[in-house]
C-alpha cells in the first residue's frame, strides 16, 4: 500500500473537505483519506499508482500539489457510515435553517448582503447533501444530483448579480442595518456550531475529521455582512450592502462551477 501526501492551499473549511471526498469517490484504489485542515494537508492511502488521484484533486482548483508518495504499513481504520450520516445531517440542518432565515430576513430588510449570505449557506447545504449521497451511494446518482445542484446554484448567483446591478442603478432603498447585524451574528454562531460538530468528530471518526477554522470563507462572509451593516448605519447608504453582496455572489458562483466540474 502507498501513502500520498498532498498540500491543498485552499482547503480551509469542511466544505472543501466534502468536495474533495465527493471528487475522489469512485476511485477504487483509495483505501482511506485523512484530512488535516489546519495544515491544509491530505493523506491518501491507496493501491496502485497515484496519477489518477492527483489529476482528480488538481481538477478541483484548490491550489493542490503532491508532496510525496511512499510505501506504508499503517493500519487502515474502516469508517462508520452511520456516524458519517448523523454528523452530515446535523450540519446540513444547520446550514439549511440559516439559508431560509437569511433569505427571508434579507428580502424583508432589503439587504443583498443577507440574501447573498443565504445563498452561501445554500451552497454549503448542497455540499453536505452531496456528501450524504456519497456515503455508500451510487456514483451515477451522485453525479446527476451534483450537476442539477451546480446549475441551480449558478443560476441563483447570476440572478443575484443582476439584482445587485439593478440596485446600484438606484432601484432600492437603504437596507435595515439592525437586521443585517443581528441575523449575521446568528449565522456566525451557526457556522461555529457546524465547525464544532465536525471538529468533535475528529476524535471519533477519522474519515470525518475537520477543524474549526474561524478564517474560513463562511465566517469571513458573516463578518463582512456585519461590517457592511455598521457602514450602512454610519453612511445611510446602500453601497456597503451591495459591495458585500457582490463579494458573496462571486464565492457562490465559484462554488457552483466547482460542483459542476465534479459532476463531469
Amino acid at each position: 500500500m502507498y501513502k500520498s501526501i498532498y498540500k491543498i492551499a485552499k482547503m480551509d473549511c469542511p466544505s472543501e473537505e466534502q468536495l474533495i471526498r465527493f471528487g475522489l469517490n469512485g476511485i477504487k484504489q483509495i483505501q482511506q483519506l485523512n484530512f488535516d485542515i489546519p495544515n491544509r494537508k491530505l493523506e491518501v492511502y491507496h493501491l496502485g499508482n497515484v496519477e489518477m488521484i492527483t489529476d482528480k484533486i488538481n481538477s478541483l482548483n484548490l491550489d493542490s500539489s503532491l508532496v510525496k508518495t511512499e510505501t506504508t504499513s499503517d493500519n487502515i481504520k474502516q469508517s462508520d457510515d452511520t456516524c458519517q450520516r448523523k454528523l452530515l445531517w446535523q450540519v446540513l440542518g444547520i446550514n439549511a435553517f440559516f439559508f431560509a432565515l437569511e433569505m427571508v430576513t434579507g428580502i424583508i430588510s432589503n439587504s443583498m448582503g443577507l440574501v447573498a449570505d443565504s445563498l452561501d449557506m445554500l451552497a454549503d447545504s448542497i455540499v453536505y447533501a452531496l456528501a450524504l449521497f456519497a456515503v455508500g451511494g451510487a456514483l451515477t446518482r451522485k453525479t446527476r444530483i451534483a450537476k442539477m445542484s451546480g446549475y441551480f446554484q449558478l443560476i441563483l448567483a447570476v440572478l443575484g448579480f443582476i439584482e445587485v446591478l439593478r440596485r446600484f442603478l438606484g432601484f432600492a432603498e437603504v437596507p435595515v442595518f439592525q437586521t443585517m447585524i443581528i441575523i449575521s451574528l446568528l449565522a456566525l454562531l451557526g457556522n461555529a456550531i457546524s465547525l464544532y460538530l465536525l471538529q468533535k468528530s475528529k476524535s471519533k471518526e477519522a474519515h470525518m475529521q475537520a477543524s474549526m477554522i474561524f478564517t474560513s470563507n463562511d465566517v469571513i462572509v458573516n463578518i463582512g455582512v456585519i461590517i457592511a451593516g455598521v457602514l450602512v448605519y454610519f453612511t445611510n447608504s446602500k453601497i456597503p450592502d451591495l459591495f458585500i453582496g457582490v463579494f458573496v455572489f462571486v464565492i457562490v458562483g465559484k462554488g457552483a462551477l466547482r460542483i459542476l466540474k465534479l459532476s463531469k
